[in-house]
């Protein structure tokens, strides 16, 4: 079995990395079954909170890490999805709606400071970033800016990328289920994918795999790569859980759906499933797999 590296992994093993008293076994509990699961590196991702909320759980998940040589082996770093992301229905997605706020430079130097030098991927909506200045001052600090539950036009995307950015969360989520059918954020980021780095969730039901076979097309295998987007329940199967203000339901297709299934709130795939997935569904090859499950994740925030 190939190892792992993933970019966006938000609970495993029943933990929740977005609570406000995780433990350190809690912690340790869901870094040993990712490590049972060949996974060698993950960014433990919080979403979006309001803002004091947030920086306190990033502080004690520093503190934690601190605390336990595995977390540190498995932990690099975190991923902070939102709170600068679109307020517009369907493009927030799960995300609450009364937490998210335009991106400043001040707010996110204080989600900065909580994370003691270890954040290395912000997720943020580059329209709602005035005169791009929170996306530079995370350029100049060489931590990776990625566009995300966002619907900026072309003319912002490409002055997002002139500005630092370099990466775009789980394209073909985080927006509407009826979008027009040529000009809308998916078209968007594909004709720029020469200069951006595409993730996807690659359990066939986030994108139907006819869907993402085209994408990978477009974008090319050196530039794309594969998360899980993992909510706690991932790792145990198929079952009714409660998450943050979310009461959920998992399916087999370890799927996230709020209980009416209306909508997505993660996935609780593995990575081993997302390798079969790839190797089987798409029929690329492990090598090529591999790319998009780790060597091309780390390249993406500057480990490899």
């Amino acid at each position: 079995m190939p190892t792992f590296f993933d970019l966006q992994v938000n609970g495993y093993a029943g933990v929740d990395f977005n609570q406000d008293h995780l433990t350190l076994d809690q912690l340790e509990t869901a870094c040993r079954l990712l490590q049972s699961h060949h996974v060698q590196g993950i960014l433990a991702t919080l979403i979006t909170e309001h803002l004091d909320t947030l920086c306190l759980r990033l502080a004690n998940l520093v503190k934690l890490r601190s605390q336990s040589p595995l977390a540190q082996s498995l932990i690099p770093g975190f991923h902070i999805e939102g709170p600068f992301i679109s307020p517009t229905t369907g493009y927030r997605g799960a995300h609450p709606a009364d937490a998210i706020q335009p991106a400043t430079p001040d707010a996110m130097q204080k989600i900065l400071d909580a994370g003691a030098g270890l954040i290395k991927l912000v997720t943020l909506a580059p329209e709602h970033d005035a005169n791009l200045a929170t996306t530079k001052l995370l350029a100049k600090q060489n931590i990776t800016i990625s566009a995300g539950h966002c619907d900026p036009s072309l003319d912002q995307l490409r002055a997002a990328l002139d500005a630092g950015l370099t990466l775009f969360t789980h394209l073909g989520n985080g927006c509407p289920m009826q979008l027009h059918r040529h000009d809308n954020i998916i078209q968007r980021a594909l004709s720029l994918a020469d200069r951006l780095t595409i993730c996807f969730i690659a359990d066939g039901t986030h994108i139907p795999f006819t869907a993402l076979k085209n994408y990978l097309q477009i974008a090319g295998l050196d530039r794309t790569c594969i998360v899980t987007d993992a909510i706690s329940p991932a790792g145990l199967g198929p079952g009714r859980y409660t998450l943050g203000r979310w009461d959920l339901l998992i399916e087999e297709d370890m799927v996230a759906r709020s209980p009416d299934k209306s909508h997505f709130v993660g996935s609780a795939i593995t990575m081993p499933q997302t390798l079969h997935n790839l190797t089987h569904h798409l029929h690329l090859s492990p090598a090529d797999a591999h790319r998009l499950l780790h060597d091309n994740p780390r390249r993406a925030i500057h480990l490899a």
